[in-house]
């Protein structure tokens, strides 16, 4: 049975994907209790805000090592949003800490000296995704029209193999990533209309 296991540490984004589950009439849970999250099928890490300080809460709270069980032994489907797909790689130039490293990588920030259009910083509002390889999480998606960003960073894959999805803002970054089991979207779907549906529908069915 599907059960999607959204990741509570206080993120403020958690609810609106909840309701979109709840329109699909997909089962969910909301939890920060590694014992409920186990129940899930599927885990979704949300992410709202900067990377050092989410990774402590995680670490602080135990989830992370908690996750790495569920993502790495288990093999659960996970997704990344946002920050929570920055939170994917090894670490951050936000900041000090070790990411979880699922995927192999850093995070860097915009070089601001390559952009055209103020504000430069940060990247925000509708842009279009390039999808690289086969897969099914962008069935039904106009990628004419794309998603919602909102960042300053963004994730420099390690090897071009992970890299799911491009988008060009001065330059072309990963927007989204995968490798095996452990996915990650810069944009924020449950932002972006129909076409985040779409997505988070597409995921309940990996």
């Amino acid at each position: 049975m599907t059960m999607i296991g959204i990741v509570n540490y206080g993120s403020g984004n958690i609810h609106a994907i909840a309701n979109i589950y709840n329109r699909l009439n997909i089962a969910y849970l909301i939890s920060d209790d590694p014992a409920e999250l186990n129940k899930a099928s599927h885990l979704i890490l949300p992410g709202v805000g900067a990377f050092d300080e989410t990774m402590k809460i995680l670490n602080s709270s135990g989830l992370h090592g908690y996750l790495d069980e569920m993502v790495l032994e288990k093999r659960k489907p996970i997704m990344g949003i946002c920050v929570g797909m920055q939170l994917l790689a090894e670490g951050s130039e936000e900041g000090n800490l070790a990411g979880f490293g699922w995927i192999k990588g850093t995070v860097k920030r915009f070089d601001a000296s390559t952009l055209t259009e103020k504000p430069y910083l940060p990247h925000l509002g509708w842009n279009t995704v390039e999808v690289n390889k086969p897969t099914t999480l962008f069935n039904e998606v106009d990628l004419s029209i794309g998603f919602y960003f909102l960042h300053s960073f963004y994730f420099q894959c390690t090897n071009q193999a992970d890299v799911l999805g491009t988008t060009t803002y001065g330059i072309r970054f990963a927007s989204a990533v995968q490798h095996d089991n452990v996915m990650g979207m810069q944009f924020h779907p449950e932002k972006s209309h129909q076409n985040g549906i779409s997505l988070f529908h597409n995921f309940s069915k990996i």
